[in-house]
């Protein structure tokens, strides 16, 4: 069968081809109501979490069918969703839904419904679904303040079809760039790996397009991947897509159909110490411009190749995930000071912004 997901290499959606469906007829099943979160203990804010949220997460199961020489392959596979509306619109992984004919969405009391795909957005990794139901369980959103290093963090979602999976762990790390080794060249899946929470809260296959939650029931992230073990030898490398992203990238989807992407026009690359030390540069961290197009807001501005971007406005460039997230702020036609190193001095540059999808 074919896979059923044209998933991040990375990602954590789950393919089930060839399973026999065993994991949705599960989920679908009717399920003991679960208790409200005023009858569990105080001192058990897991639990009253995954009370509170628990009906707002959402099993994403699609089906993509494809054109071969052997006639139409079918395949099947799964995600998760977090419930964004009252009216029906729910929002998950662009690389859940990513090529699929059909989608259907599990609902925590075992009720399902058929889903329309509104949009989806490569660059940030979110797509938004839209459901034929009203008065659903919509999950707050916490947009206004990131998360702090070490609290709590509490995933939610369907690993290998395990609906409504509870996983504790906390935040890690916030601002991460996922290894670009790890995207296998893919520029689309750098772009959208940048400027993520890091947690130690298991999240695996079916994860994609969960809920990451404080202990206050908020969510404070989409779940999007993590890092097997084998790959590093690292364990509990689970990343997320940061509120603030996902709900200013949905409201987009779900008026437009589509995502506006500033383009400042240039081509970076990581600057490491070695790099750094053969350019005679006095930083060593920063997004390096190895190419600026012509006609871009950043030529007009005067950016030049081999300029070390370290800041966009008042956000500090360490990176050019760095770089990313910070564009991720503004629109198409703004105009923000661009910090950089040039021949050992710090200049800023107002750039004015274009519009190009898929490119910073």
């Amino acid at each position: 069968m074919i896979s059923a997901v044209a998933a991040l290499s990375v990602g954590c959606s789950e393919d089930r081809s060839g399973s026999g469906g065993g994991n949705a007829a599960a989920a679908q099943a009717p399920r003991e109501e679960a208790p409200a979160p005023a009858e569990i203990p105080a001192d058990e804010p897991v639990a009253r979490v995954a009370a509170a949220v628990g009906p707002s997460v959402v099993q994403v199961n699609v089906e993509v069918s494809q054109q071969t020489p052997l006639g139409t392959q079918r395949g099947e596979g799964l995600g998760s969703g977090v419930i964004y509306r009252e009216d029906g619109h729910i929002i998950t992984n662009d690389h859940v839904v990513r090529g699929a004919s059909d989608v259907e969405v599990a609902f925590a009391d075992g009720s399902t419904e058929p889903a329309e795909i509104v949009g989806a957005d490569p660059n940030s990794e979110i797509a938004v679904l839209k459901v034929d139901s009203n008065d659903l369980p919509a999950a707050s959103f916490e947009t206004e303040e990131p998360p702090l290093v070490g609290q709590l963090a509490i995933a939610i979602g369907s690993p290998a079809g395990f609906e409504a999976t509870v996983t504790l762990g906390i935040v890690s790390a916030v601002g991460r760039d996922f290894p670009p080794e790890l995207t296998r060249g893919d520029s689309n899946a750098s772009q959208a790996l940048s400027d993520l929470i890091q947690t130690d809260a298991a999240i695996s296959p079916g994860n994609s397009g969960g809920a990451l939650v404080d202990r206050d029931g908020n969510i404070i992230g989409i779940n999007v991947a993590y890092i097997p073990p084998a790959d590093t030898g690292a364990v509990n490398l689970g990343f997320a897509i940061p509120s603030d992203t996902a709900v200013s990238v949905a409201d987009q989807l779900i008026e437009s159909g589509e995502v506006t992407t500033p383009y400042l026009g240039v081509g970076t690359a990581e600057l490491s110490p070695e790099i750094a030390e053969q350019l005679d540069l006095p930083v060593d961290s920063g997004a390096l411009v190895r190419t600026v197009e012509p006609g871009s807001g950043a030529a007009a501005a005067g950016v030049r190749e081999n300029d070390v971007i370290t800041a966009l406005e008042d956000a500090e460039i360490a990176s050019y995930g760095d770089l990313f997230g910070a564009l991720r702020d503004y629109q198409p036609g703004d105009t923000v000071g661009l910090t950089v190193v040039r021949g050992g001095e710090e200049r800023t540059l107002n750039v004015t912004l274009g519009e190009r999808p898929g490119n910073p």
